[in-house]
């Protein structure tokens, strides 16, 4: 099964995916664990040119074109051999990104990222995705108090991009909504990943 997180930055997904994984390894399941961009060594070192700070110059088209790439490479050497293997696979964002920011947010125009995204994908969909809903300032305020997190190129975006990236995904969840669960991120952490694991175990027994 092929299960991602999703949600604006500062949503708190990252942290909770960890806590599902290390719930459901516990629990017997056989699980990875990945992010995107990146996930590989090569989608990776695309991770780097998309989010790093110097890369002002990084246009719009190219940033899209460079995470359907980043993502084709991860599919192939990671994640469809561990779904061929029966294994759960846990990703830190996926296809619904880059149809928030790269299509609404960039402007770009949702249809046209998910038609490169399906090109580069070969029409793969997550089995099931978890939407980690909180409002794009309380994100931007949570992303500012974390000492430990380096601002990335799209962290330091203006407040009307994140709002547009916010809007997107808003957009995205109308479209799947029988694959999107939504979760209310504002919530204390407990009661999220309490509520991540509840719907993830429900999928799986079912």
């Amino acid at each position: 099964m092929f299960i991602t997180f999703e949600g604006p930055d500062g949503s708190g997904k990252s942290t909770v995916i960890k806590a599902v994984y290390e719930r459901l390894i516990n629990d017997g399941y056989s699980v990875i664990l990945t992010r995107e961009p990146g996930g590989t060594p090569i989608a990776e070192k695309i991770r780097d040119v998309i989010l790093d700070n110097s890369n002002t110059a990084l246009d719009a088209r190219t940033e899209a074109l460079l995470y359907a790439a980043s993502r084709r490479q991860h599919l192939v050497e990671k994640i469809w051999p561990a779904i061929k293997e029966g294994k759960i696979v846990l990703c830190d964002r996926f296809l619904d990104s880059s149809l928030a920011y790269q299509g609404e947010g960039r402007k770009l125009g949702i249809e046209n990222i998910l038609n490169v995204n399906l090109f580069a994908t070969e029409n793969t969909y997550p089995d099931l995705t978890l939407f980690f809903n909180i409002s794009p300032e309380e994100g931007l305020k949570r992303v500012s108090k974390d000492k430990k997190r380096v601002a990335d190129r799209l962290d330091n975006e203006n407040a009307n991009f994140h709002q547009e990236v916010y809007n997107g995904f808003l957009k995205v969840n109308s479209m799947y909504k029988d694959r999107i669960q939504v979760i209310d991120a504002t919530k204390s952490l407990n009661e999220v990943i309490e509520n991540a694991y509840k719907i993830i175990k429900s999928k799986l027994e079912n």
